[in-house]
């Protein structure tokens, strides 16, 4: 099969398309014949290696020291059809179309692969694709709908409140805004210029851009504010919310953290980050909310597998609108 090959840390040049030896699935594991699969921020990051020194030698540790272990496959989102499924497999059959994800194993950005049916709390999961979508819009809603999912019930988040979500126009802040408004919630969405029609059409009732203004300093508090790509003043931020309010940190750094902890610890405000797991009901809460209108994965763009490394570069210029889908066959 074809697979995106990691060979080294670094710019997208290290990922190199090769043929390699396609998998057969143990008796508790599916075989999926992936038809899409994405590339997010997240990929790039684990790409470049280009985390925090701690955060880097955990992950050095686990995919290899010098360089990723051999035979390394990028990518978490999936789309496609299952070809196989081991005999204890009792969910899935052959010809279902599924989507999901493979989790902190990676391996999507390939033609094939095998996941548990059951699987723990680091191995993705898959479930009966939405009827209505693309296999590459399909892709799109594991990774960006269940982290928001998680964060938005983290913070209780409850109709009539008011929340803002800082860096709304990408994977996560799209259904963001789209859930939030499914909660009942008013919506104030920041990010560029080029992306606030955008964000206006996915139900955002406010949005701001952040190259000319600075929600911190403009005198609006909200109830939940969802920081999405980490960059904004946490001190600053948390003073913009209301007394009891939530601050939903999902890619923070270490000194962030600090910081949102110490101003927390002196208010009745809350700050909450963490690592989001997603499970198989959140996936068919969202394939539901999908099946019924309320729920649109919003594709900037698709590029064959074969240009998975310029999908890399697109992603790293920060301009994508929402996802970034990667065909692979029958998409």
């Amino acid at each position: 099969m074809r697979a995106i090959i990691w060979t080294k840390y670094g710019p997208p040049d290290v990922l190199e398309l090769r043929d390699v030896e396609k998998p057969a699935p143990k008796d508790d594991q599916i075989l999926i014949r992936i038809c899409a699969t994405t590339v997010t921020a997240g990929d790039c990051e684990m790409r470049s290696l280009k985390f925090p020194i701690y955060l880097s030698l955990i992950m050095r540790l686990w995919r290899g020291l010098l360089k990723p272990k051999e035979g390394s496959i990028l990518g978490t989102e999936l789309a496609g059809e299952i070809e196989a499924v081991g005999k204890d497999v009792k969910r899935f059959k052959v010809g279902d179309q599924v989507f999901g994800a493979a989790g902190m194993n990676l391996g999507a950005n390939a033609e094939y692969i095998c996941l548990p049916e059951d699987p723990g709390e680091m191995e993705g999961g898959v479930a009966i694709k939405p009827a209505d979508l693309s296999y590459a819009e399909a892709a799109a809603v594991p990774f960006g709908g269940r982290d928001a999912l998680h964060f938005l019930r983290k913070g209780n988040i409850r109709s009539g409140q008011k929340i803002l979500i800082n860096g709304a126009g990408g994977s996560i802040g799209t259904f963001g805004i789209q859930l939030a408004k499914h909660f009942g919630a008013e919506v104030t969405a920041v990010d560029s210029a080029a992306k606030l029609d955008m964000l206006r059409s996915l139900g955002a009732d406010h949005v701001i851009d952040y190259t000319q203004q600075d929600f911190t300093r403009n005198g609006q508090t909200y109830d939940l504010i969802f920081e999405v790509v980490g960059k904004s003043s946490v001190s600053r931020g948390i003073r913009s919310l209301n007394r009891n309010g939530t601050y939903l940190m999902a890619n923070p750094r270490l000194l962030q953290m600090a910081r949102g902890a110490w101003a927390a610890a002196r208010s009745s405000k809350k700050i909450i980050f963490q690592t989001a797991n997603g499970t198989i009901k959140d996936l068919i809460f969202l394939r539901e909310l999908v099946e019924a209108g309320k729920l649109t994965p919003v594709i900037d763009r698709c590029y064959p597998l074969e240009q998975t490394a310029q999908a890399h570069r697109y992603v790293e210029t920060g301009e994508k609108k929402g996802n970034v889908a990667i065909t692979v066959s029958g998409a």
